[in-house]
């Protein structure tokens, strides 16, 4: 399954900060309708996530219902990317 969809990043401040863009609502119940066939716990799905050119494997995380993408500081500045910037990002779930 590949999704696509295009959001800004926004931070979770907790003991360490982290980034994440938001899977939309309606992308985020077509992956709830497969998630239990490929979860590995706690909600988590694991993923191929490409923004601009790079790709890297990664989980998303369940929040509020729905999904986010956590981007690592490594991905951020290979592409550019700050808190605030819009990116479009293409997820590939296996399922």
């Amino acid at each position: 399954m590949e999704l696509e969809f295009t959001d800004a990043v926004v931070e979770w401040r907790g003991p360490a900060p982290y980034h994440f863009v938001r899977v939309p609502e309606d992308d985020a119940l077509v992956i709830q309708d497969v998630a239990a066939a490929i979860t590995y716990g706690w909600g988590m799905i694991p993923v191929a996530v490409t923004i601009g050119a790079t790709t890297w494997t990664t989980s998303l995380w369940p929040k509020d219902g729905a999904y986010v993408v956590p981007l690592k500081d490594k991905i951020r500045a290979a592409e550019g990317v700050a808190l605030g910037d819009v990116v479009t990002v293409r997820l590939r779930i296996d399922v």
